[in-house]
């Protein structure tokens, strides 16, 4: 199983789900965090006046950045905890889109049973382990995954390159199509096979309305060439 994340380029790149190892290591990595931020009050405590040590606040003080990290980190940092960022790993919406605060805050409310004060930890474990997708609880009701980014992409994989600045455009209405529709063409062409991307160039014409002399291969390569220069015009 992957999943497609859409980069600036308007390029679909494939990644696959984060391992349990990965996540561990991040769950440690973070842990380690915590232990400093536990070193770092203890030091503090000491300067406080001696009420308040003994005080609710004080306690407060101590156990909020525990509970809030997960959500607060995921919801600033793109999907990613610290450890989350040392092991190259994000979480994404299982299309591969950007989550909302809702299914941060879904994943953060279901972590309390899936975290290791709970069952040591078992459930979460279970879960990734018996789903295919790489999904804790917390992903399942969210409809999320974590995915590595570290996917190594090849010239096979990305057809995007650098056009001239008077690159001409020879279908402007290659504008009708969509992020979505481009990354198909990019899919028929990367399979290199010629009744894909006969199929595919058929269909392109069909829906934007063009003949075409150039072979099937060119012309979805022009095509290509021409979004992404319309896409890099203002107000396209």
């Amino acid at each position: 199983m992957t999943v497609s994340i859409l980069t600036s380029q308007n390029v679909a790149l494939e990644y696959e789900p984060a391992s349990l190892g990965d996540r561990i290591l991040a769950l440690l990595l973070d842990y380690l965090i915590f232990l400093g931020w536990m070193m770092l009050y203890f030091v503090l405590l000491t300067q406080l006046p001696g009420d308040f040590r003994s005080s609710f606040w004080s306690y407060v003080f101590l156990l909020l950045p525990f509970m809030l990290y997960d959500l607060v980190c995921e919801v600033f940092l793109n999907g990613q905890s610290l450890g989350k960022i040392a092991m190259k790993i994000r979480v994404v919406m299982l299309d591969g889109s950007q989550p909302g605060l809702g299914a941060y805050l879904l994943r953060w409310l279901l972590r309390l049973i899936e975290s290791p004060l709970f069952m040591g930890g078992v459930v979460a474990v279970v879960a990734i382990a018996a789903n295919g997708r790489g999904q804790r609880i917390g992903d399942i009701a969210a409809g999320t995954t974590v995915v590595k980014l570290t996917r190594s992409v090849t010239l096979a994989h990305v057809t995007y390159r650098a056009l001239p600045e008077n690159y001409q455009v020879q279908y402007p209405e290659v504008a009708q199509l969509s992020d979505r529709d481009l990354n198909i063409v990019r899919e028929a062409l990367r399979l290199n096979n010629p009744d894909i991307s006969a199929l595919a160039a058929n269909k392109v014409k069909q829906v934007i309305g063009v003949r075409s002399e150039l072979d099937d291969t060119t012309f979805l390569r022009t095509l290509i060439n021409d979004y992404q220069f319309l896409a890099s015009t203002p107000g396209f």
